[in-house]
């Protein structure tokens, strides 16, 4: 498995991250899985050289960061050998305090992460997504004492405007706090509005890009009329997010594997991972071929011609993933 930096950091994350929010129970949804279902496919990916792993406080309302923790201890003989992220934002609780981005908040779901994770550091802590309810100076002081107390080594930031990051990122600077090093965003064939803003800031500043959802929640990996997983038969959210005019791109994926003999999985992160922002894509995984699949991309290399026709069918789409 390559190793890339982070972006201009000086922190090696493998080319492929294992988003963990498959694992956890499947009383928060259907298609999760368990401990014990969990560990033979994070087993397989660590066996495969992935060493970067990100979940969530509120993935399975905190089991996700609890199988996630027993399993990665479990593996690694050292702390030091995987690279390790988590999230904060999304509500975690009843109480009006339990979610969002105040100081009260950030400090006290540091530590309830800690404490699921079993580690006393998080490489990578990242906010959710931006909260228009809190100032962005009393969250980046929250984020880089974080860094201070050792509890982070560096922090990240997920799908917002690129006016909203460069705010935040401006505000750092302006009191010599912790910067942002990532950005976790919504992109893939059939959504790549980032590249209009997002994209060339984080390129131009160093930050390093690790989209969720690169195979559009599996829409990428099976033609239109096929549902062919739990979830894929039962998601709302995919159903909201894509639509029939995204067909022309699935179409040309399915093209291009045909052609290469390749699963569409493959091509599609193939394609992906060309794009010089990209550190990492975050790849869910229920299934063993699903890791395989992604392990698989990082050395499959696509023509121009291909990456032509995989991108000229596309259709801007309002802003997706920001709420």
């Amino acid at each position: 498995m390559k190793q890339v930096r982070l972006g201009a950091t000086g922190l090696r994350v493998s080319r492929i991250c294992l988003g963990m929010m498959s694992f956890g129970t499947p009383e928060w949804r259907e298609w999760v899985l368990d401990l014990d279902a969990s560990r033979p496919l994070v087993r397989a990916a660590v066996e495969a050289g992935i060493t970067f792993f990100d979940t969530a406080d509120m993935y399975s309302d905190g089991a996700s960061e609890e199988v996630s923790g027993t399993l990665l201890r479990e593996l690694f003989a050292r702390r030091d050998d995987y690279v390790l992220a988590s999230k904060v934002f999304m509500p975690t609780g009843k109480g009006p305090n339990d979610r969002g981005l105040s100081r009260k908040h950030v400090m006290a779901s540091i530590d309830a992460s800690l404490r699921r994770l079993g580690t006393d550091h998080l490489d990578l802590y990242q906010i959710h997504r931006w909260d228009p309810h809190t100032p962005i100076e009393e969250t980046m002081e929250a984020l880089h004492d974080v860094v201070r107390a050792g509890k982070a080594r560096y922090i990240g930031a997920s799908s917002m405007f690129a006016w909203q990051f460069a705010k935040a990122q401006h505000v750092a600077d302006a009191h010599g706090w912790t910067r942002f090093v990532s950005m976790q965003d919504h992109y893939n064939l059939v959504y790549r509005e980032e590249e209009r803003e997002m994209h060339p800031l984080c390129l131009d500043q160093g930050v390093g890009v690790i989209p969720w959802s690169p195979l559009a929640r599996g829409r990428l990996t099976r033609l239109p009329e096929q549902h062919t997983t739990v979830r894929a038969g039962s998601d709302p959210i995919a159903d909201r997010m894509y639509g029939e005019a995204d067909d022309a791109v699935v179409r040309a994926v399915a093209e291009v594997a045909k052609a290469r003999d390749l699963p569409m999985a493959q091509v599609a992160l193939a394609w992906m991972l060309h794009k010089p922002v990209i550190s990492a894509p975050i790849v869910g995984a229920t299934k063993l071929r699903h890791i395989e699949d992604a392990v698989a991309a990082v050395d499959v290399e696509l023509t121009d011609d291909e990456i032509a026709a995989l991108e000229a069918p596309y259709v801007p789409h309002p802003v997706l993933g920001h709420a």
